[in-house]
């Protein structure tokens, strides 16, 4: 008769193990892992890894764990963790998808007891870890687009501006989707700008660089959020703003800082606001036509806590849909559009090798708003 051994369902050699996905961040220094990541990694009985280059492999192995070069299927992996064992697999970037792909049809099909399944997250992603990705992105495009290598600040500066315009119109237009693609549109100017700003030979400056400033300069004008001073309104907040702005600018006019290349309306809007601010008693200059009556439509506009830019823009828009609704009840007559057809070209322009403009921007206070 013939030897046969059974072995008790609840002995730890029938027990199914257990399988640990460890992943973790390319943005995050290597060997920089979570404790329960390293307590899982000393403590498994098998330590596996699909790939030898693996950042993280000279780390594991400086600290004492032995990491096993191999790539099991979801079969094999669940052989190697029968009778309790526990394995941890390093995963790639992408997150091993055929092997989590073959357990999850391997669990369906009811045949095997599988093992218990833990995802680890051993390094995650801050807020804002994907804009080193960006960078990443920039700097490689700088260096091997035959168009990008050879931009420059001024050959960018109109796409600055469409880019502005655009985001405004998916504000407005109320377009969450449209949003989020404007706003990296616009991010993607200060990225682009920002690395361009690098090969500058006298005055090269970073991304890090325009962080930097921006944050020193958010802290010192925020003194009720990073220092002792308090604020409990708004108004109060563009108090801290203008007052610490004044140090920092020295300026002694008004009138300094305000970009003249703006919308007309806008322009005047903020020459109003900087002189209501000031308290100044200004007369409006003598003058007759159309331009001094919209300066006074926009100062008055200004006056009445009315943007006078938005507010054209939605009256032209509410023109826009009457013109539509125009043509659609009302039989066209002659050629459907006597204009010449737009035909230009993508700009294919010699990069212009004038001195890029670093003056640095000013950043105006918030009207109502901190932010």
């Amino acid at each position: 008769m013939g030897y046969v051994r059974r072995v008790n369902a609840t002995s730890p050699e029938a027990a199914p193990g257990r399988i640990v996905l460890l992943t973790t961040s390319h943005r995050v220094a290597p060997g920089l892992l979570s404790w329960p990541a390293w307590q899982a990694l000393h403590a498994a009985d098998r330590v596996l890894c699909a790939h030898g280059t693996h950042p993280q492999l000279p780390y594991l192995r400086e600290a004492g764990i032995p990491v096993d070069e191999a790539s099991p299927t979801a079969e094999e992996l669940v052989g190697v963790c029968a009778g309790g064992r526990t394995v941890v697999v390093v995963a790639t970037g992408e997150g091993e998808p055929a092997l989590t792909d073959g357990l999850a049809r391997l669990a369906g099909s009811g045949r095997v007891r599988m093992p218990e399944l833990e995802l680890l997250p051993a390094s995650y992603d801050l807020p804002g870890a994907r804009l080193l990705d960006l960078v990443q992105v920039m700097d490689r495009i700088r260096a091997e687009c035959p168009w990008s290598s050879r931009q420059t600040h001024k050959g960018l500066a109109k796409y600055g501006i469409e880019e502005a315009y655009e985001l405004v119109e998916a504000i407005e237009e109320g377009d969450r989707d449209e949003l989020r693609e404007e706003l990296g549109d616009v991010l993607l100017q200060v990225v682009f700008h920002a690395r361009i700003a690098e090969e500058d030979p006298e005055a090269p400056f970073s991304i890090d660089d325009v962080a930097g400033g921006i944050v020193t300069k958010l802290i010192h004008r925020h003194p009720h959020v990073f220092g002792d001073e308090t604020a409990t309104t708004p108004e109060e907040v563009k108090e801290h703003w203008l007052r610490t702005k004044a140090v920092e600018k020295r300026r002694t006019s008004v009138t300094e800082g305000i970009p003249l290349g703006q919308p007309g309306l806008a322009l005047a809007a903020k020459l109003a606001s900087r002189v209501r601010t000031a308290g100044l008693e200004v007369p409006l200059p003598n003058g007759e036509g159309i331009g001094y009556e919209l300066l006074a439509l926009a100062i008055r506009a200004e006056s009445d806590g009315a943007d006078p830019e938005a507010a054209l823009r939605a009256a032209a828009r509410a023109y826009r849909d009457a013109v539509r609704a125009a043509e659609g009840s009302t039989p066209r007559t002659g050629t459907p559009d006597t204009e010449a057809p737009d035909t230009e070209a993508p700009d294919t322009e010699a990069p212009d090798t004038e001195a890029p403009d670093t003056e640095a921007s000013d950043t105006e206070a918030p009207d109502t708003v901190e932010q």
